[in-house]
Formats: C-alpha cells, structure tokens, sequence
C-alpha cells in the first residue's frame, strides 16, 4: 500500500500503545485522532478484570471530545504485530458518531508502516448515524 505516515505521528503511536494497560490479552494497541482544529489526541487500550475495558480508539476519542472538539479528520490504529488492527465494531459506531465523509482510518503495523487506508464508508458500509434519528 502506498503513503507514508508522518514520522511524529509514527511515534506518537508508538509510544501511546507502549502505555496501553493490558494485562490479560497482552494484546497493546495505541489510537491518534486528529480533531477539525488539527489538534492531536491519543489513547490506548485500558483493560480491566472483569473484561469490558476501554478501547484505544474509544480513549483517544474521550480526549478529542473532552477537548470540546466534535470532528474527526484522520483516525490512526496501532496494534503489537504485523497484522491488521481494525477498528472493532463499537469503534467503528464510535468513530461514525465523529466521522465525516472526508475523514481517514488509517491502520498502520508495529513499526508505523500504512496497511489499510479507510475512509468511512468502507469502514462501516450503510452505517447508522445522528442524522437517521431525525424525525
């Protein structure tokens, strides 16, 4: 896949999914959303005993929201391999809630390098959203 991600934002990720919590899947993963302001926000996985933690996107998205912004432009993903580390379901209805037609998933290896390029119609097809609960 083509494109390179911004060396800083690399390490941002990096350094955010090596402070994830996460005692029982051993399973790290780091998130960085952009905000329509351009203001960076990171979060990592929280895990908790009885197995309903915090997602890292779904962290990184309290601190863009907790910050008073309510736009997403570009969403970064950060697992502890090689392979892909998508948004699971719940992230993705997160991400939507906040998504706009121009905003980017991207998903990115270990090491930083671009796997998967998303935009969010290819990240949650025919996704519900505030708009379908107008009357």
């Amino acid at each position: 896949m083509s494109g390179e991600i911004e060396a800083e934002i690399v390490r941002e990720l990096i350094a955010v999914r090596e402070r994830a919590y996460a005692p029982y899947s051993h399973h790290p993963v780091g998130a960085l959303v952009i905000g329509e302001s351009g203001r960076r926000y990171a979060g990592a996985n929280v895990e908790v005993a009885h197995f309903k933690g915090l997602c890292a996107e779904a962290s990184a998205i309290a601190a863009l929201v907790s910050a008073g912004e309510r736009e997403l432009r570009e969403v970064y993903v950060i697992g502890p391999g090689e392979h892909l580390c998508t948004p699971c379901g719940d992230c993705r209805q997160r991400i939507r809630e906040f998504a706009t037609p121009a905003t980017r998933i991207r998903v990115v290896d270990a090491r930083g390098a671009l796997l998967r390029d998303y935009d969010m119609e290819a990240l949650l097809p025919d996704s519900f959203g505030p708009e379908n609960l107008t009357l």
